[in-house]
């Protein structure tokens, strides 16, 4: 049985994805664009960096050994150099600029070689039909700091055999660093709603040790009878301490919590050729279609037939 988070990540359809490994020289900048759906990550694997990320204020300061993830997919710039102004270009620019034809190392920049920056980069892509709260509440950046060190020795040696790997010339290279890269996100929530920052971003009954223990339970059996009650039971406290401190570290219900994971559990069916309506009710634990799609369309704005047509539009 998968536990909480790898659960919800797994059922979010998570993808790792390796876009560049990079050999950068001052002065050097990339400016990334923004996507849709997708969680970016950059390493450090060697020498340093400036990171801004749209929308924030704050220049991240990457150093080696350094992890940031950027949850939203925002778009963001990487520099080092003077006036980075002049020397941040578009992402295609420089892929233009340096012949970079996919395959290999990323090698930009200015003449200064002693200067050199290697990043491991990359990206994660997710369903864009599916949601949850524990991606969408992520705040703009998590900047891990010597995360290789911080997340333990068997992280940093991931971290350095991704840095090996990835665009180099050994056989199957490119597939290792992509399967290794799928465990950093995983990794770097884990560390983020350990942290304290976690409720401050309404995340924080991930990290709570009773109310976790709900969670879990719940998205273990999302289809059984779940009430206030039975969820505090399972926390082990008293149905009001359960959902005074749900509701404090959360900032909504339980009941809410267990709706919305119950309609993505149903969108996943209806997604599927050839499914019911009755199939997606009993799967979010509804025993009646009336009630479920009287629910699906609250909580999505469509009744289920409009959301199956929104997948699988008419091809002309």
């Amino acid at each position: 049985m998968l536990d909480l988070l790898s659960h919800i990540l797994t059922s979010l359809s998570m993808r790792g994805t390796l876009y560049f490994r990079t050999s950068f020289t001052k002065p050097w900048g990339v400016a990334v664009p923004s996507y849709e759906n997708v969680a970016r990550f950059h390493f450090a694997h060697r020498g340093s960096c400036l990171v801004r990320v749209e929308g924030t204020d704050t220049v991240i300061d990457l150093a080696q050994g350094d992890l940031v993830i950027i949850p939203h997919g925002a778009s963001h710039s990487l520099y080092c150099g003077h006036e980075p102004e002049k020397t941040v270009l578009p992402l295609d620019t420089v892929l233009e600029k340096s012949g970079y034809d996919g395959s290999g190392v990323l090698v930009f920049g200015g003449d200064e070689p002693q200067s050199e920056t290697q990043l491991v980069c990359g990206h994660f892509s997710f369903d864009p039909s599916s949601r949850h709260i524990l991606l969408d509440r992520l705040p703009p950046y998590i900047h891990l700091k010597n995360y290789g060190e911080s997340a333990g020795r068997w992280m940093e040696a991931t971290l350095r055999m991704i840095g090996e790997e990835a665009g180099g010339t050994k056989l199957g290279g490119d597939l290792i660093a992509l399967k290794m890269s799928e465990a950093i996100l995983a990794q770097a929530i884990r560390s983020f709603i350990n942290g304290d920052e976690a409720t401050e971003w309404g995340l924080g009954a991930f990290s709570d040790k009773n109310l976790s223990r709900a969670l879990d339970a719940f998205h273990k059996s999302p289809t059984d009878s779940w009430t206030v009650e039975k969820l505090a039971q399972a926390a082990g406290m008293s149905r009001t301490s359960f959902a005074v401190q749900f509701q404090k570290t959360m900032s909504m219900t339980p009941m809410e919590y267990v709706t919305r994971w119950r309609m993505e559990l149903a969108k996943k069916v209806l997604q599927e050729p050839g499914t019911s309506l009755a199939e997606a009710a009993e799967n979010a634990g509804y025993a009646s279609d009336s009630s479920f799609t009287r629910v699906f369309k609250k909580e999505t704005g469509m009744t289920p037939a409009e959301f199956r047509k929104s997948q699988n539009p008419v091809r002309s």
